[in-house]
């Protein structure tokens, strides 16, 4: 009896050993997998470091779309975003606020058209950049097919101008479509057109479009040498700024910046608008990478909400002496036609 009793105690406690390995078992596979389980930080909002990338890769968020990601967090806006494929724009990768119930009424979602480096055809070094100012509410329609996780390059470029007109059609007809998620929930009154570098250019060359509200110019300015850039590059003269009907913020990366001459070159040109240069002396590549887009989308998030919504706190960030973005460490800037 005592040997079977014996036998008896040591099962029990193999079987509470086990039992103690199986509770603790998920915490220390996700240590191993360098995820550290923590809180949710924001309500309705899985934080990027305890999502699974594949989980984030496929969810498909409504039956227009055929891929999503969340970038980072979402962005530190008041709306987190999701960027998205759509099967209705397959030429274009969406950035929008994860939850469209918030929009209608009175409260829409401006749209902003961007054009990439080097005319690329995908966003892939933006991603973070445009997550960001979609997060504070605006639609973002980028030029090239969503990239996957750790991307770099794209093939298919360069790009023309034609698709950020694409993408603004693509906007207006979706306002208008009952089967939509987007029907009534954009603003079609508020547009603006946006890129960097090359994609700049893009901007430059739609901006007289009269459905534009407003043009945002990165690392870019039109060339003194027409046709002197690279292959693919809009073959735009000094004369195209004349065709601008908008105010206009040029956003550089100081004497650094290879596109710096040409773009403080516009600036003086431009006579007839509002213009604003910030001028962040960090070179060509921006801070786009950087968490959040960085400084950068700091500068452009303010410019869209003063620009697009009226926002009179972003207005500050432009107007005034000394305006918010010249405290800003390291900006330096130059308006004209703004007080």
């Amino acid at each position: 009896m005592q040997t079977k009793s014996g036998l008896i105690s040591v099962i029990v406690a193999i079987l509470a050993s086990v039992g103690g390995l199986a509770q603790d078992s998920k915490p220390e596979s996700l240590k191993r997998e360098g995820i550290e389980p923590k809180e949710v930080e924001r309500p309705g909002l899985v934080p990027d470091s305890a999502v699974a990338p594949a989980v984030a890769t496929t969810t498909q968020i409504s039956p227009a779309e055929t891929a999503s990601r969340i970038v980072e967090d979402g962005g530190t806006g008041l709306y987190p975003a999701v960027m998205v494929s759509d099967r209705t724009l397959t030429t274009h990768t969406v950035f929008r606020p994860q939850d469209l119930s918030a929009f209608g009424g009175t409260r829409k979602l401006p749209i902003v058209a961007w054009g990439n480096g080097a005319c690329a055809n995908s966003p892939w070094e933006h991603v973070n950049f445009l997550s960001e100012v979609a997060s504070h509410g605006f639609l973002v329609i980028a030029i090239g097919p969503m990239p996957t996780e750790g991307q770099k390059g794209a093939p298919g470029g360069p790009t023309t101008s034609s698709r950020m007109t694409d993408a603004i059609h693509w906007a207006m007809a979706q306002n208008e479509d009952p089967t939509s998620q987007y029907y009534g929930k954009l603003d079609s009154a508020r547009v603006a057109v946006a890129g960097m570098s090359c994609g700049g250019l893009q901007a430059l060359e739609t901006a007289p479009d009269p459905r534009v509200t407003t043009a945002m110019i990165c690392n870019s300015g039109i060339l003194g040498n027409p046709g002197g850039g690279m292959p693919g590059m809009p073959k735009l003269t000094k004369d195209h700024l004349d065709k601008l009907h908008t105010p206009i913020l040029y956003i550089l990366g100081g004497e650094r910046d290879i596109a710096y001459q040409n773009g403080m070159d516009d600036v003086r040109r431009i006579d007839h608008l509002p213009v604003f240069a910030a001028n962040l002396n960090v070179g060509h590549g921006g801070t786009y990478g950087q968490p959040h887009g960085g400084d950068f989308a700091k500068v452009a998030t303010a410019w869209l909400q003063w620009q697009l919504k009226g926002d009179a706190d972003a207005a500050r960030m432009f107007e005034g002496e000394p305006c918010g973005v010249a405290k800003m460490e390291g900006w330096k800037v130059e308006k004209k036609n703004l007080r």
